[in-house]
């Protein structure tokens, strides 16, 4: 296991290597990785076990993000979004969930809030330097610690039941009551 010196040494390295590349919208991302992904994330392998295990037994339904049903799933895709559009999301979730339903956040979390603090700048530099609006879903990672993850999650009304660290960090989150949530719409749009 490296060091957190040695990994904020070798982030920094990596930035500074590819400070020159332009960001890749989302799509183009995984349209020219289409053939080699799966192999690319094999090292998530055990984490992906460990996320299938945490799935309630009783579970016959999971969200398609919108459906109104009583789970919803993230793996490994919401540390592309920045804070506020993660809330705003968390929020859109929450409210498509039935009462009792659960959340389950399988993602990359920062280790510290100089690495949170060090790829969100870069990618609100790069963005602004080619211009990029904010409605352009790129890839590049701009993840959250632990601290500010669960923070944004409690925002929307989530009540963390568990957290798990292995491989990658599982949060389950369950539906509180709706007293102290601003869901206004029974139907709620997330993308």
């Amino acid at each position: 296991m490296q060091s957190f010196e040695e990994y904020m040494k070798n982030l920094k390295q990596w930035l500074q290597d590819t400070a020159d590349s332009q960001l890749e919208e989302m799509s183009d991302f995984f349209t020219k990785r289409l053939h080699g992904y799966e192999e690319h994330m094999a090292i998530w392998e055990k984490s992906y076990r460990i996320f299938a295990e945490v799935l309630p037994l009783e579970c016959q339904k999971i969200l398609d993000l919108g459906c109104g049903t009583g789970l919803a799933l993230d793996k490994e895709s919401l540390h592309h979004f920045l804070p506020e559009r993660k809330e705003e999301l968390y929020r859109k979730i929450y409210c498509s969930l039935k009462q009792g339903g659960i959340f389950i956040l399988g993602d990359y979390i920062a280790c510290c809030n100089e690495e949170e603090e060090l790829l969100r700048g870069v990618h609100l530099n790069k963005r602004k330097q080619s211009a990029i609006p904010e409605n352009c879903y790129v890839h590049f990672d701009i993840p959250l610690t632990l601290e500010h993850e669960k923070e944004l999650l409690q925002n929307a009304g989530f009540v963390i039941e568990k957290v798990l660290d292995g491989s990658a960090t599982i949060i389950i989150a369950g539906k509180g009551s709706d007293q102290t949530s601003s869901c206004t719409s029974s139907k709620v749009m997330v993308i």
